[in-house]
């Protein structure tokens, strides 16, 4: 699977699916409002200052003007963007929340809040999903953006948001590798054990829908080789589709090795939430905005 594939799979097969967009005063942004329209991917509604997102939809993406499925809704500040697109999603007048020039901070708030956010009683966490040259299906990695030093609690919850985004992308039953340094148990280090008893707890059935086994190291799980040469087998060593990273640091270095030293493209988006969050950084690429728009629009889609 790569993001091209899944844009044509979702370009045939659509449903009415709406996304909110937060601060929508972004190039980047509405370069992928631009790109999803010109496919008839989705319909927009778009919260921002009307001055700055009129100003930049003339300059840039003039057709969005002229477009019937793009709703432009002025708002005083980015505060109230924010809430205002956070309640469109609430009230099913969207089903994907979008990030714009805002920061992550303001937007989460939002989210956040009890009476009016779109909290579902899950832990919410960061799903990126990596089209890696030479490995032949998408990779997904969590947490890298969320959870700073996840409990062994949180780190199931972790791994049930990846699982369940990888069944709405068509993954049926997913190979999850928890990381750690070294493929044996190590009661020095909680990478390990939790790594452990996270896959006892999927051998017993409290971790469903998806195989799970660890602690691997990142080799093992993703290099069928490296694998048999430390005698390691199994239906997830050489073959993850999920890698559990054990914090948000090692996370946040493996995204980013993977994008400045493989040329991976991302798409990522956060889980548990009540609809899908686009929540990328404000110096992620436009293809990266684009890629998370498809994963979120595909994922949101599974929930109509």
């Amino acid at each position: 699977m790569s993001f091209e594939q899944l844009q044509q799979t979702q370009t045939a097969v659509q449903k009415q699916v709406t996304v909110a967009v937060a601060a929508a005063e972004d190039l980047l942004v509405l370069e992928a409002v631009r790109r999803a329209r010109e496919e008839q991917l989705c319909d927009f509604l778009l919260y921002g200052d009307r001055h700055k997102l009129f100003d930049t939809l003339e300059e840039h993406t003039p057709e969005l003007l002229k477009d019937d499925h793009v709703t432009c809704v002025h708002t005083s500040d980015e505060v109230i963007a924010c809430q205002q697109a956070v309640r469109a999603v609430r009230q099913n007048e969207a089903n994907v929340l979008m990030k714009g020039n805002v920061p992550t901070s303001t937007i989460l708030k939002a989210v956040l809040n009890k009476e009016h956010g779109l909290r579902s009683g899950k832990l919410l966490s960061h799903v990126a999903i990596f089209e890696v040259p030479g490995y032949d299906k998408f990779l997904y990695i969590t947490d890298a953006g969320m959870n700073i030093a996840p409990t062994l609690e949180e780190k199931q919850h972790i791994l049930q948001n990846a699982v369940s985004i990888a069944h709405k992308m068509g993954v049926e039953l997913p190979t999850v590798a928890p990381l750690a340094a070294v493929e044996v148990v190590n009661p020095n280090m909680s990478a390990s054990t939790d790594a452990a008893l996270l896959t006892q707890m999927n051998r017993r059935g409290q971790i469903k829908g998806c195989i799970v086994d660890g602690p691997l190291a990142l080799d093992n799980a993703i290099n069928q080789k490296a694998a048999e040469k430390k005698g390691i087998h199994s239906e997830v060593a050489g073959n993850a589709d999920i890698l559990l990273v054990p914090t948000v640091e090692s996370g946040n270095i493996l995204y980013k090795s993977l994008i400045y030293f493989a040329s991976a493209k991302v798409g990522a988006v956060i889980a548990g939430a009540k609809a899908p969050i686009v929540l990328t950084s404000r110096s992620d690429s436009s293809e990266s905005k684009w890629n998370s728009l498809l994963v979120a629009i595909k994922t949101a889609e599974d929930m109509l």
